[in-house]
């Protein structure tokens, strides 16, 4: 399964894959709470990870 996974991956382009990047991302900011004191530790730090990531990315473009 993980060889399909990584061929799928693949086959996306970029513009495909950010479109599906922040679709994922628009979910995520709807079901979150907005303030992120409430999120347990492990989750608060994977979203800060997230969002330290999307910021060098976007510089990349």
């Amino acid at each position: 399964m993980t060889g399909r996974t990584a061929d799928f991956s693949e086959a996306l382009d970029r513009k495909t894959s950010r479109s599906i990047c922040d679709a994922v991302g628009e979910r995520l900011q709807r079901s979150l709470p907005p303030d992120g004191s409430h999120l347990p530790d492990p989750l608060a730090q994977l979203m800060n990870e997230l969002r330290r990531r999307d910021e060098q990315f976007v510089r990349l473009e």
